[in-house]
This record gives C-alpha cells, sequence and structure tokens, in this order.
C-alpha cells in the first residue's frame, strides 16, 4: 500500500477558521491527570440520565443515535469538550458517520470483512462504527471512550438500542465498554500489549491476540494526545495483518491536529503505511477523510 507523501500539515492563511471542535482557539493547557481506567459492565447502564433515540441514515443503511444532555450527564454546559476532564463523547461527530459509511463502502468492494474479528473502536462516544461492526458479525467489539459517564449513558444504551432492533441471534458479538486515558487503557484492554510490538520479532511471546480491526473518528485533533494514540495502537493492533481505519478533518484550527499532521508522524516512524478511502468536501475549507492503515 502507498503512502500519501505531500503532506500539507497547516492550512494558508486564507483558510477560514471554522473549527469544526467548537473549543480552544489557543495552545493545549496543562491537563489535570486522567481519570483511573475502568471497565464499565453492561449492567451499569444509567437509569438517571434522560436518553432519547432517533435515526441517523447512512445512504441506506440506518442505525440509531443517542441524545443526552451534557449538563445532566457531567454537570458541565453543552460544550464540545474540556481537555483533560470530557473529550466529546457525547457529541454525534461529522467524522463517525464518515467512517460507517467508508467501513460500509470497503465492505460492498470486498476490501474488509468484520465476520469473526476482534474489533477495537477508541474514543467511541455514540459507538456508531463499532455497533456496525456488531451487526457485520464480529465476534468481539469492544468499546473505548475518556469518560466512563458516557458509556454508561450513551454508548452502552445506543448498543443496546441498535443491536436490540438489528442483531442477529446467531451472530451476536461480544461487547465490552472500557473507560480511560490512551496512555493507560491497554492495562485493561483484554486484546493490548504491556508494550509497543517490536516488529523485528514475530512472537508474540504467548500474550492474547491482538484486535484485528481498531476503528477511530475525530481522535487526532489534539497534538499532545497523539503520541499516546499511536503508542496504544501499536499496542493493540494485530501483525501482520491488522488494520485500523482513521476518520478526522485534514486540519482542526486553533489546536494543530488532523490527519495530514498525524500521518506526517506515522511516516517518520515508518511502520505502517496509510492508503486514503475517501475524502468529504462540505463546502467548508477543511475537508474529511478515512484512512485506513496497515504494516508495511
Amino acid at each position: 500500500m502507498a503512502t500519501n507523501t505531500s503532506f500539507q500539515l497547516f492550512s494558508s492563511s486564507n483558510d477560514k477558521p471554522s473549527l469544526g471542535l467548537g473549543f480552544l482557539e489557543s495552545s493545549e493547557p496543562q491537563l489535570p491527570p486522567p481519570p483511573p481506567s475502568v471497565e464499565v459492565l453492561s449492567s451499569e447502564v444509567s437509569s438517571s440520565v434522560k436518553y432519547t433515540v432517533e435515526p441517523v441514515n447512512l445512504d441506506g443503511l440506518t442505525l440509531l443515535k443517542g441524545r443526552v444532555s451534557t449538563k445532566e450527564v457531567l454537570g458541565l454546559p453543552n460544550s464540545d469538550l474540556v481537555p483533560g476532564i470530557y473529550e466529546g463523547g457525547l457529541k454525534l461527530w461529522e467524522g463517525s458517520l464518515d467512517l460507517v459509511k467508508a467501513l460500509r463502502s470497503e465492505i460492498q468492494n470486498g476490501c474488509l470483512s468484520f465476520e469473526g474479528k476482534r474489533v477495537l473502536e477508541l474514543g467511541c462516544g455514540h459507538g456508531l462504527p463499532g455497533i456496525f461492526a456488531c451487526l457485520e458479525s464480529a465476534a468481539e467489539v469492544h468499546f473505548q471512550d475518556f469518560n466512563a459517564e458516557v458509556l454508561r449513558c450513551l454508548t452502552i444504551p445506543n448498543v443496546n438500542a441498535n443491536l436490540s432492533e438489528k442483531a442477529k441471534p446467531e451472530t451476536v458479538s461480544e461487547v465490552r465498554f472500557f473507560a480511560g486515558d490512551w496512555g493507560e487503557i491497554h492495562q485493561l484492554l483484554p486484546h493490548a500489549r504491556e508494550s509497543e510490538i517490536n516488529l523485528t520479532s514475530s512472537s508474540e511471546h504467548g500474550q492474547a491476540s491482538p484486535y484485528d480491526v481498531i476503528l477511530m473518528a475525530e481522535t487526532i485533533y489534539s497534538i499532545s494526545a497523539q503520541r499516546n494514540l499511536f503508542g496504544l495502537i501499536k499496542k493493540c493492533m494485530n501483525q501482520p495483518n491488522g488494520v485500523v481505519y482513521l476518520a478526522g478533518k485534514k486540519h482542526y484550527f486553533g489546536v494543530g491536529g488532523g490527519t495530514r499532521q498525524f500521518l506526517s508522524m506515522l511516516e517518520k516512524e515508518g511502520v505502517m503505511a496509510a492508503t486514503l478511502v475517501t475524502e468529504v468536501a462540505d463546502g467548508s475549507s477543511n475537508v474529511r477523510e478515512v484512512w485506513k492503515l496497515s504494516y508495511k
């Protein structure tokens, strides 16, 4: 697979400052310590927060998306995120929808199958890409978000709502939910290694088989978090056949992250190849993209 070798890391001065993520216009602040990593059980679904559901049509595929109040769940105003406290999981980001559409297209084109696979969705929020993997007969789908409250109040109800309507009883995936920071969550994930993979060795040293497919949408806006994210991918991704599907904007104005900046970091590491799956121009100066990452 060919990598993209002409990254434009930053937009020109003519670009309009349309965040896409409506938060900080300045450099990232010093963040508080992350909350402890925990597994959230399906039985821990919140019964005290109002959860409503509505359909979302994705080129002929209808999924259900939940809606909850940020103030009711976290005691915060309706903000996109508060860095280090709340990382935006209660909002349905455009990249999540782009990713589901791209995954569906990859399956239709014979480039991807979820059947029998171990799947991890990072920064899941509503969990629509992971839910789609469940509907496509994945063996296991694990959902991760920074905030346990997001999992209890939104992700778990969303998974239940979609799978109760659509999943076939004979192909029900094992679903589990994990909350925590990318720098520490590998300690809980069932198919993660304790350290990044040694690419000079094919031995797994008896550790559990890593994830076959990793899904993530709108996870690369923060430059300060990208190194932990990439490290987690290398701890979780099956070698040599694992793949990552990444959806995000080319550039997140005001915070410096974006697909080009993240892929530039991967290119310098030299262990993974990146292939553009699709791009979405929404009329603004900022294009959204879906990329497929795999080991070289």
